[in-house]
């Protein structure tokens, strides 16, 4: 009986799923999972995940006492409903879920490694090993220098927001654990630059994860390549073999629904063979060649924009729900 493309993307690569809906991970029994900001938000509005919410935000109540202010409870519950959707995440999937640090910190080493610690904390807490989590920090050169750090103590992390190469080279020599470059925010950029759109190999995204996987297996570096931020199979199919791939529900939903052949895209074996330059990527360089791309530069800026305009919703949802729970008449988030 012929496999569908999903059965067959799991002889080489490890399948991600790409959110915060439990559900979603009971159906398709991900290896691992990934939230960000926007994810959560979006879990925390659905009524079935009500009682999640509730119970973080008496749990801040409690911890703050009654002369917080409801903004303030509902910052603390926000940093905590991350670490218990993570905790039900990992109820589910056998391997490790990535949990983010306030995106609006993406420019502070020292403000990222507390956040981190105070996750690595929190899960700590409640029984689970820090092998299990990835802390999730965005690519900016600060947010390298904090994932090096926490690397060296045993903290393992996911460089996420990650659109050229020169962040890919300075995460992998900071040693992180895993890379997360964003192929559909790539292909976004290009086709509203262009004018055009593409396909397959000619897709903007592939090529850049193609290029940082490769580059990596070329020079031996152990961080591991994971492609995120999907917009069609395609691009899934054309990174067949990448080390892990982060997919939405509703991508592995036609990923499995799909017959076809799926043969395997990039090999570390065919990466070692390549013609590669090494490069040396310090602040100065990183700082150079960041400028020098206005994707990666409007990418990034972007995407941090984007998961701080998220939190700052969630924040304002959490207000709000505590307010009615605490005037005895709850409403959804």
């Amino acid at each position: 009986m012929p496999q569908n493309l999903l059965e067959q993307l799991r002889k080489y690569t490890v399948v991600v799923a790409d959110t915060g809906d439990i559900e979603a991970m009971e159906k398709f029994r991900p290896q691992d999972a990934t939230t960000n900001p926007s994810l959560i938000t979006a879990a925390a509005q659905m009524p079935h995940y009500q009682p999640i919410v509730d119970g973080v935000l008496k749990d801040a109540r409690k911890e703050l006492g009654e002369g917080a202010s409801d903004q303030a409870v509902a910052n603390l519950a926000f940093q905590r409903l991350a670490i218990a959707f993570g905790r039900k995440i990992l109820a589910i999937v056998p391997g490790r879920v990535s949990t983010e640090v306030d995106a609006r910190m993406s420019y502070d080493t020292e403000a990222t490694i507390k956040q981190a610690h105070s996750i690595i904390a929190q899960y700590d807490a409640a029984g689970i090993g820090r092998e299990r989590i990835l802390v999730k920090i965005a690519s900016t050169w600060e947010g390298i220098r904090a994932a090096e750090v926490l690397e060296k103590e045993g903290i393992h992390c996911n460089l996420t927001l990650l659109f050229g190469l020169h962040q890919a080279i300075a995460a992998a020599d900071a040693g992180v654990t895993l890379v997360s470059p964003f192929v559909g925010r790539i292909l976004d950029w290009y086709k509203k630059d262009t004018g055009k759109d593409y396909h397959g190999a000619d897709d903007p995204g592939v090529q850049s994860v193609t290029k940082v996987y490769n580059y990596y297996k070329k020079f031996g570096y152990k961080t591991l390549v994971m492609g995120a931020s999907f917009r069609n199979i395609g691009e899934i199919t054309e990174l067949a073999g990448s080390d892990l791939l982060t997919i939405s529900p509703q991508l592995l939903a036609e990923l499995e629904a799909t017959q076809g052949d799926l043969p395997r895209k990039l090999d570390p074996q065919a990466a070692q063979k390549l013609d590669l330059e090494k490069i040396d990527v310090d602040k100065a360089a990183f700082d150079r060649m960041h400028a020098a791309d206005r994707m990666a530069t409007d990418k990034l800026k972007e995407g941090i924009e984007g998961f701080s305009a998220a939190l700052v919703k969630l924040e304002t949802l959490l207000a709000a729900r505590l307010a009615a729970l605490e005037s005895r008449t709850p409403t959804a988030v």
